[in-house]
Order: C-alpha cells, then sequence, then structure tokens
C-alpha cells in the first residue's frame, strides 16, 4: 500500500512542483508590485529609495520570470540571493530568530527560491518550450521542407 501511494504522489511530481513555482513566483511578484505601484497592499516606497526601491524591481522581475517558468534557475537564484540579504541586513539586527525578528518570509522565500535552483521549474514551463523548440518548431519544419524541394 505505501509503494502504491509513493507511484501515485510521484506521478504528480511535476504538477506540485509547478504549482509551486507558480505560486511562489507570484506571491513575489505581489511583494514587488506593492513597493512599486502599492498593488495589491499599500506599501509603496518612494522612487529611488535604497535599497527598498531597487528590491520591488527585482522582486518584480523574478517573479514574473519564475511564475512564468522563463530563465527560472537564474531567476530564483537571484530571488533567494535577494531574500538572503533582506533577512542579514534588515531583519537579523533584531535578533537572531526569524519569528522574534519578522523574518519568516525572507526565510520562506529564500529557502523557496534555493529549492527551484536546484530543481528547475519542472515540466511546465518556458524554458522547456524553448529548449525543445516548440515555439519555432512548425516553422522550422516549413523552411527545410521548401529548402528540400529547392534543391532538387
Amino acid at each position: 500500500m505505501a509503494r502504491n501511494l509513493e507511484a501515485t504522489l510521484n506521478s504528480y511530481r511535476p504538477m506540485a512542483l509547478a504549482v509551486f513555482r507558480v505560486i511562489f513566483g507570484l506571491l513575489f511578484l505581489c511583494q514587488g508590485l506593492s513597493k512599486l505601484i502599492g498593488w495589491p497592499a499599500p506599501h509603496t516606497v518612494p522612487a529611488g529609495e535604497w535599497p527598498s526601491y531597487y528590491a520591488g524591481w527585482i522582486e518584480l522581475v523574478t517573479g514574473v520570470l519564475v511564475t512564468a517558468g522563463l530563465f527560472t534557475r537564474v531567476a530564483a537564484f537571484i530571488a533567494c540571493g535577494e531574500m538572503a540579504v533582506a533577512y542579514f541586513t534588515v531583519h537579523l539586527p533584531h535578533g537572531f530568530f526569524p519569528i522574534s525578528n519578522h523574518g519568516e518570509a525572507a526565510v520562506m522565500y529564500c529557502f523557496a527560491f534555493f529549492l527551484l535552483v536546484f530543481t528547475g521549474g519542472g515540466a511546465y514551463t518556458l524554458d522547456v518550450r524553448v529548449a525543445h523548440g516548440q515555439w519555432r518548431g512548425a516553422s522550422r519544419t516549413r523552411l527545410r521542407g521548401n529548402r528540400r524541394l529547392r534543391r532538387r
């Protein structure tokens, strides 16, 4: 029975990884949007304010990339680094434990993106489509077919 459960759960691994990636990407995107434009939460920071304004742009761009699954590992690496810097510069001076220094979100984001650096975005990403040439595949086939006709 345990093997059946494990086999069943393993068959859903690609979908679970995609859901994990999309949810964390959207949450991170919302962090950036709230800093930059005050939506969905009114936490805007003044333009050019160091480091919050620039962190908002990093969160916006990497959130979009992770959600879409495009350059997932690179975007996750940058987002992971940003959250590590945020924890050590903003939260750690107020105490070591995340529960006491309000750094839980920074730690969770950091390790969620750390996981995505090593697992990648999964099977349901734009990275997979680009790697397999599925966007340009049909036009390449048509071009190759036309070339063959011209050569004959």
